[in-house]
């Protein structure tokens, strides 16, 4: 099935049309003709079958002809991670995250962070392409860049996770994951968390976790936590 993305759509929608650039895709480079079904999803969980009425590479209209809605998940993912020096293993992370099944991500800026601006637009392009890619109808969240103080301050009732390297008391991520649960976990920039920071993290009661015996780089070290998390909630 080949997915494709209309955020304005819902279920009182009865016909629509695609803007120009995917009007473009669908008709010149898909070669989509009048009639031809297409599967459309507004990033809501919704998956509406659709039938072109007007195969215009300017204005690609389709009718509803039919829509379903996917259970949402029994846990939530929400991970807050510092942005890495080089963009393209933050996007990395962003792409594969979402194909394996993240809801919410937060960039955080640390005091070793050496990337403290992030381009939200293009972030949110790659999100959008791959849950697309992967078929995901759920598109997932990305909050704009935050401090790390600011995010450890929000009011947040999940279970609160931080992954860090210091030799201190830490227990493994196996043993703190549970089903069904929601997590939030800090995943910290190249120079890893500053001292002040982990301890500012556990009077915020947050807990310290392990993801092994090597060290991971920050993309890795999110990855990690995201499958973790997923293989935890399989039925």
């Amino acid at each position: 099935m080949q997915l494709f993305y209309n955020p304005t759509i819902t279920e009182s929608t009865s016909i629509f049309s695609f803007d120009k650039e995917e009007s473009k895709h669908i008709i010149k480079v898909l070669r989509k003709k009048d009639t031809d079904l297409l599967y459309v999803t507004n990033g809501l969980g919704f998956l509406f079958k659709t039938e072109i009425t007007l195969a215009s590479d300017s204005k690609c209209t389709v009718k509803i002809i039919s829509f379903e809605k996917a259970a949402p998940s029994k846990f939530r993912l929400h991970l807050a991670v510092a942005p890495t020096k080089m963009n393209d293993r933050y996007e990395w992370f962003l792409e594969k995250a979402t194909e394996i099944g993240i809801q919410e991500i937060t960039p955080i800026i640390c005091d070793h962070s050496e990337r403290k601006v992030i381009n939200n637009e293009r972030f949110d392009k790659i999100l959008l392409t791959a849950m697309k890619q992967s078929n995901e109808l759920y598109l997932p969240k990305l909050n704009p860049a935050i401090t790390f103080k600011e995010f450890v301050k929000l009011k947040n009732e999940d279970v609160k996770l931080i992954a860090h390297c210091e030799e201190t008391d830490k227990k493994t991520l196996k043993s703190v994951l549970k089903p069904n649960e929601n997590i939030t976990m800090l995943i910290g920039p190249e120079g890893d968390f500053s001292e002040k920071e982990i301890a500012f993290a556990l009077e915020n009661d947050f807990t310290a976790v392990s993801l092994g015996n090597t060290r991971l780089r920050t993309e890795t070290a999110a990855i990690v936590v995201c499958h973790s998390v997923i293989f935890v909630n399989e039925e």
